[in-house]
């Protein structure tokens, strides 16, 4: 049998078997645009953008004017390890807090050997390295002992741990942009495959530090914020689309086997029923829009759809040139236009490590909704770009069923995942 065949046989195994949904029971957020679902929806159904102005001065360089979307979050929170933690180590916790009390979870009941930590992010203790090399190099400062455990990539993941006392996987992934959707999609398949029953998921990044503001703004992707109306800053598929705006936050869920949901006694809600990863393998920072397309086709194939059955796609967007370009291509690649898109980096700003999450957000709250949300900005789209995109006001979207969230990183990396509605 040819290769060719192999993977056409494979590809129709695993659309044709029933892979069991994975219960999403909780949500926290602390984002830009809210940190209750209420202030969220509001800002997003409304296209109401967090995204202003700030100007970035640092000694010896021209001031520069740049476009972000901060949190208002006082970092100064109690952690369980009783170490300090980098800013957005403290988000990550504070978000975690947010979705296990949302989803009823009591951890006394819970055995801490079926409880994973599975979370994303690009850059974890950005903001205490930045802080910390700072204070050492320009102040000759000594550092603190806790500085490694403060920066280290799974400072996050070690830290919602030891608060949930979580004993199965604890895994940190750091795939750029697509981090936390790939960490949302492994602890469903880590679910799956009966290895835990409850999953803590998600991402952050905390960026908006001057060093790291200078480092984005000097690979040329941020947009310039528009005088009068910096808001406007991030317009994805726009024609005049100029970047993004660098943003932070973070967001999580709480993630359980059907068996294990149900026993609870939880009901509705939603469920994540599709997951794919894979990487362009061709450049680090251009993306290739045949890797984006083979990525959503398996994540339909994993969840046993048809393209013509997702009601909705929450594009990655980042509102870069080639990076819309690309996700418009792949888009309609798989669906041609007849899949409506939105892209809501327009109003809470690129999260980094932490967008896919929050885009999952916003396609599981479209999904209760039965309301898509607008691309913000948008009044002009690019003629070159074959897509139904939502734009203006949400759009009505009675018997939406599934929705589609894309995550694309540097690296190549490509992560895309399927939600649901829950069927109890």
């Amino acid at each position: 049998m040819s290769s060719s065949a192999v993977h056409a046989a494979l590809a129709a195994s695993i659309a044709g078997s029933a892979v069991a949904p994975v219960r999403v029971s909780g949500i926290g957020l602390l984002t830009p645009i809210g940190r209750t679902l209420a202030d969220f929806d509001d800002a997003l159904f409304n296209g109401r953008s967090a995204v202003r102005a700030h100007t970035l001065a640092v000694d010896g360089f021209d001031p520069v004017e740049l476009a972000i979307a901060p949190c208002n979050f006082d970092a100064n929170v109690r952690s369980s390890s009783r170490l300090p933690l980098d800013r957005g180590t403290a988000m990550a916790l504070a978000a975690a807090q947010d979705a296990a009390a949302q989803a009823g979870l009591d951890t006394a009941t819970l055995d801490p050997d079926r409880v994973g930590v599975f979370w994303g992010s690009g850059m974890a203790g950005a903001a205490a390295f930045d802080t910390t090399t700072q204070a050492f190099y320009g102040e000759q400062r000594r550092m603190r002992p806790t500085t490694v455990l403060t920066v280290m990539p799974n400072a996050a993941v070690a830290e919602l741990a030891l608060h949930f006392g979580a004993c199965g996987g604890a895994i940190g992934y750091a795939c750029a942009c697509a981090s936390s959707a790939v960490a949302i999609g492994e602890a469903m398949r880590a679910i799956r495959g009966g290895w835990i029953d409850v999953a803590i998921v998600g991402g952050h990044d905390a960026m908006l530090t001057p060093g790291l503001m200078t480092a984005w703004h000097s690979m040329r992707v941020m947009a310039p914020p528009p005088a009068g109306a910096p808001e406007t800053a991030c317009r994805p598929f726009s024609a005049d689309r100029a970047g993004f705006a660098l943003g932070e936050g973070a967001a999580a869920l709480v993630l359980e086997s059907e068996a294990h949901a149900q026993a609870r006694g939880v009901a509705g809600g939603f469920s994540l029923v599709g997951y794919a990863t894979n990487c362009d393998g061709s450049h680090i920072t251009n993306p290739d829009a045949s890797g984006q397309a083979r990525a959503m086709r398996a994540a339909l194939r994993d969840a046993g759809l048809d393209a013509r059955q997702i009601g909705h796609v929450n594009a990655h967007g980042t509102a870069t040139l080639a990076g819309d370009a690309a996700e418009a291509a792949s888009i309609h690649t798989v669906f041609g236009n007849g899949v409506p898109v939105s892209a809501t980096k327009a109003v809470h700003g690129h999260l980094l490590g932490g967008g896919g999450v929050v885009e999952l957000v916003a396609a599981l709250r479209a999904l209760d909704r039965q309301l898509l949300p607008p691309t913000a900005h948008l009044r002009v789209p690019d003629p070159a770009f074959a897509l139904d995109l939502v734009r203006g006001a949400a759009r009505e979207a009675k018997d939406l069923r599934y929705a589609m969230s894309n995550s694309f990183a540097f690296g190549g990396t490509n992560a895309v995942l399927i939600a649901g509605r829950a069927a109890g």
